[in-house]
């Protein structure tokens, strides 16, 4: 449950707007996409009367393209008088990418909704509802539907789970929670088309992501602080033809190898680094690792970007072999 006295604010904000833009953040990843667009959806069902949009500084992937209102989010938001703004799953202001452009949609001079489960929200809305314990943003809009009294359809559960299931690694994930079932279920009763979600979003990849992948898994290196580090140049996404959003998944696999206390993946955007963080052990907070350079997110997935370029470093060691007639017994083996 939401407190009902930030439900009944945010909906008292929704009533008295002529329009309502919807915001998530930048490279929206499948939670960004679903509840951008399914706030959205449920915005514009409960006020009919009113226009909504939906706004990000990039266009969706390729991989959500398939749900419903994934090709209308637009780029060219534009503040006017009697709007009102909902961010969704955008841990601060600057991961919209608008803080420098818009700085007013962040101090007050537009009122705003925040819904979004990062712990490290500084709450830089008129209204937020921050729920570090949601697996998913998209399970604090199916929260706030239902709260609301507002119908889901299945085009919205659709939406709402995809975000689900992306945030919790198709339910593999240590965050699915039983919350994240019951929500998983509320949906699939609301006629959430689950199928098409596991098909094009988990079996569903491009030659260029596979080839991206291959170089990622190809020159993972282990640390002696106990991390699988693999990182990706301009160079990297030029020769396999992929595009930024296609390294969203790649990391899981980092994280599977054994032994390791954490996974991370820097790759470089257009004079910025970008590294993200994952881990499964209960001893590690990865949110904290991302905070020295910056960034946040949660204690087993997290991410940082810093300005600059990656620049290989190679250190080799000469190590003595070992003869067989030393195992035998004795030393008669020499340095030169």
């Amino acid at each position: 449950m939401l407190e009902a006295a930030l439900v009944r604010s945010a909906l008292d904000v929704f009533q008295k707007a002529q329009r309502m833009k919807c915001v998530c953040h930048k490279n929206p990843d499948g939670d960004a996409i679903g509840s951008l667009l399914g706030m959205a959806a449920l915005l514009q069902e409960a006020y009919p009367d009113k226009v909504v949009s939906s706004y990000c500084i990039d266009p969706s992937p390729s991989t959500f393209e398939f749900l419903p209102g994934a090709l209308g989010i637009r780029q060219d938001l534009m503040p006017a008088t009697g709007d009102v703004f909902v961010f969704l799953d955008a841990a601060e202001a600057k991961l919209t990418s608008y803080d420098v452009t818009y700085p007013q949609l962040f101090d007050g001079t537009y009122p705003s909704i925040v819904l979004d489960h990062h712990p490290t929200n500084p709450k830089f809305g008129t209204v937020n509802i921050i729920l570090p314990t949601a697996a998913s943003t998209c399970e604090i809009v199916v929260l706030f539907a239902d709260q609301a009294g507002w119908k889901i359809s299945e085009d919205i559960a659709t939406l709402l789970l995809t975000g689900v299931y992306t945030d919790t690694g198709g339910l593999l994930h240590s965050n699915t929670s039983p919350a994240v079932y019951r929500t998983v279920a509320r949906l699939l009763r609301a006629g959430a088309r689950q199928q098409a979600i596991v098909q094009h979003v988990f079996r569903t990849a491009k030659l260029s992501t596979l080839k991206l992948w291959g170089r990622v898994l190809e020159n993972i290196s282990l640390t002696p602080e106990g991390g699988a580090i693999a990182a990706l140049t301009e160079g990297d996404f030029r020769a396999t033809g992929a595009d930024y959003s296609e390294l969203t998944g790649a990391i899981d696999y980092v994280n599977a190898v054994p032994g390791m206390r954490f996974s991370l993946i820097l790759s470089e955007r257009g004079g910025v680094v970008k590294g993200s963080l994952r881990t499964l052990r209960d001893d590690i907070d990865v949110a904290e690792m991302a905070s020295k350079f910056s960034g946040g997110g949660h204690k087993r997935a997290a991410g940082f970007s810093v300005p600059g370029k990656l620049q290989p470093e190679v250190r080799w060691k000469v190590v003595q072999e070992e003869k067989s007639s030393d195992r035998a017994g004795g030393s008669q083996a020499s340095g030169q």
